[in-house]
């Protein structure tokens, strides 16, 4: 039961939802989830370790960077279904078209400039 309890905590904020659709397109490393969503890095670091806990992404750290992606296949059933289903409910929400509409720029940017600008704000 705890674990689908963090589940439920990680899907209840409509920021982790968008990150969890943003990262259906593949890997992104943290600097550009942080410029899609425009906020502190502090703030999407501890969106992302909810994310993280409730097993719903995997991350990597490369260097300095961090890199996270939705999970493998041999993720918990509970967690695939719980992936599916916000991907299906989600995805004629016209802030997710937005999202993507702007991710697809930032992934054409160096990452290492982003961070730059993120980290001297």
């Amino acid at each position: 039961m705890r674990d689908l309890m963090k589940i439920t905590k990680a899907l209840g904020d409509e920021n982790r939802v968008r990150v969890l659709l943003a990262l259906r397109g593949g890997e992104l490393c943290a600097c550009q989830i942080t410029e899609l969503f425009g906020l502190a890095p502090s703030t999407m670091s501890k969106h992302m370790s909810i994310l993280y806990q409730a097993g719903l992404v995997d991350s990597r750290k490369k260097g300095r960077w961090i890199y996270f992606r939705l999970p493998d296949g041999k993720a918990p059933a509970t967690v695939k279904r719980a992936i599916e289903w916000i991907c299906k409910a989600a995805e004629d929400q016209p802030r997710i078209q937005e999202d993507s509409n702007l991710l697809n720029k930032i992934v054409k940017m160096d990452p290492s400039d982003i961070c730059k600008r993120q980290c001297c704000k």
